[in-house]
């Protein structure tokens, strides 16, 4: 296993913890037999993200489906590690700023 791949594999692992909703869809779907499953949903989401102007179809779709892809393809495991790691740390920034602008009082 390489080590953008392991990398891949600790980011889902990740991504179930923290909604167990989805962790079990997660876990199925990175499964080596679900590649059959995988693959045609993972393009289905990229078009669909791509179509993000339609009204049923969103942009959250784009990354879900390149996300996807990353297991079976492995030239889109390392940007898609470095877009979801800089994601959590914009995530984590953004959470943070919020909680301090609410914990300061009020200037008046």
């Amino acid at each position: 296993m390489t080590k953008e791949r392991s990398r891949l594999e600790r980011l889902f692992l990740r991504l179930e913890a923290r909604f167990p909703r989805f962790g079990m869809m997660i876990y199925i779907l990175r499964q080596p037999w679900a590649m059959l499953i995988r693959i045609p949903l993972g393009i289905l989401l990229v078009i669909g993200g791509i179509l993000s102007f339609l009204p049923i179809l969103g942009i959250w779709m784009l990354p879900l489906g390149l996300l996807l892809l990353a297991i079976d393809l492995p030239f889109l495991q390392r940007p898609m590690n470095a877009t979801v790691l800089r994601g959590e740390r914009q995530w984590k920034i953004w959470r943070r700023s919020r909680r301090d602008r609410k914990a300061a009082p009020p200037n008046s």
